[in-house]
């Protein structure tokens, strides 16, 4: 944490972050415990009861026939069963009633994630003002798997301009060659959907065109042929980016609210890893280490990358639970406390995993102090710190004019 905290707040290091669905799943709605948009079990829940009415009675039977219905194995078994079965009746329903229902579940999916950026403070604000607040030799990117519209959202209420690989006016266009490039300044910030977007739509060319709407026409849905749609424009496009990206010397990846169970995506990471040693992965992982089995996978065979599980962490391949080292400053105690949780409510624990904890990290990245009372004001400085050293503390105490 002492390298990493300089490092971030530099604006030197070429960075780059990978968020998954977890980062809104950990952000509530009007001051209830409901997620802004849930992971894959709330998903499922909420697709199966809006269609309950219609399709009750097949969603029942093929969850009694699998041994993990999740929303995602259910749109595997119907796409397949709409592919395959032709006239035939399974369940009451024939090929063209279980494509109908896939299209039903992927309707359901869109209205699910079509959700709008709460008012005032947010993870997503949180890390808005730590991308616009330091002057950056590389530009950020944003990868993201999630569809809504949360980043940008973020991104234009901050008036920060970024670009996601679209131009144009009334129907924008995607365009590969651009992606490709560096062309644009590095104060725009980049922002991938690897998955597809809300108000992503094809027109009559088969172009894939951004609409400004809610459209979900575009999305890949979680469902077995996932790895298929992405090796198509304009996913392909986007995969290469984030394989370049990592194929950079000297990147670091920032990864959260990302269970490293899509396997297309954690291909592509372990072989870049693999082809460029200098490229490093921090994955900050939510659940305890034991349960993090495809991040732990990864890690113990790539060196460079590493897990920080809540519990336990994996560096440089060997696992080992937390145990808080001496502080390189005195008064880093202010700055322990915004990674570290020691309330005395069962064992201290690592709160990075939690995307809202490592926002706010990132945020705080940029003065050399926590604010710790109303007399103190954290020093912004966008001059670059000395990796091998601990920061000087440059504190404005108010009611002084030094």
């Amino acid at each position: 944490m002492a390298s990493l905290r300089p490092l971030i707040a530099q604006g030197r290091k070429r960075l780059g972050f990978l968020i998954g669905a977890g980062a809104p799943a950990g952000i509530s709605t009007n001051g209830s415990t409901e997620p802004l948009i849930p992971v894959v079990a709330g998903l499922t829940d909420k697709v199966i009861v809006a269609l309950e009415k219609q399709y009750g009675a097949v969603f029942q039977a093929l969850r009694n026939e699998m041994d993990d219905a999740n929303i995602e194995a259910l749109l595997s078994r119907i796409r397949s069963l709409g592919s395959t079965i032709g006239k035939a009746s399974v369940y009451s329903l024939d090929g063209e009633g279980f494509k109908s229902l896939s299209e039903a579940i992927c309707r359901e999916i869109g209205k699910i994630v079509d959700k709008r950026l709460p008012s005032g403070s947010s993870p997503y604000t949180d890390l808005v003002s730590w991308i616009s607040g330091t002057s950056r030799e590389h530009a950020v990117e944003l990868f993201t798997t999630n569809y809504d519209l949360l980043l940008e959202e973020a991104l234009e209420r901050a008036g920060i301009p970024f670009f996601d690989g679209f131009s144009g006016a009334r129907e924008p266009f995607f365009d590969p060659s651009s992606v490709a490039t560096d062309d644009l300044p590095s104060r725009w910030t980049r922002v991938w959907k690897l998955h597809g977007s809300l108000g992503w739509s094809a027109n009559g060319l088969g172009q894939v065109i951004r609409t400004g709407g809610s459209e979900s026409s575009q999305l890949v849905y979680p469902e077995h042929l996932k790895y298929d749609r992405t090796q198509s424009a304009p996913y392909s496009a986007l995969f290469d980016r984030l394989k370049n990206f990592l194929r950079t010397p000297d990147t670091l990846l920032i990864v959260t609210g990302f269970s490293f169970a899509d396997a297309h995506i954690s291909a592509l990471l372990s072989e870049c890893l693999a082809a460029n040693p200098s490229a490093n992965v921090f994955a900050f992982q939510f659940k305890p280490f034991d349960d993090e089995g495809y991040a732990a996978e990864i890690a113990r065979r790539r060196g460079n990358m590493s897990v920080y599980g809540p519990d336990k962490a994996l560096i440089n391949g060997i696992v080992a639970p937390w145990k808080p080292g001496d502080p390189p400053t005195r008064d880093w105690d202010s700055i322990r406390s915004a990674y570290w949780s020691n309330t005395g409510k069962g064992n201290p624990y690592f709160t990075l995993g939690k995307f809202s904890e490592l926002a706010r990290f990132l945020a705080s990245s940029r003065s050399t102090r926590e604010i710790l009372s109303d007399n103190i004001i954290p020093f912004a400085s966008d001059a670059p710190l000395d990796e091998a050293k601990p920061a000087k503390e440059l504190i404005l105490t108010a009611g002084t004019s030094e």
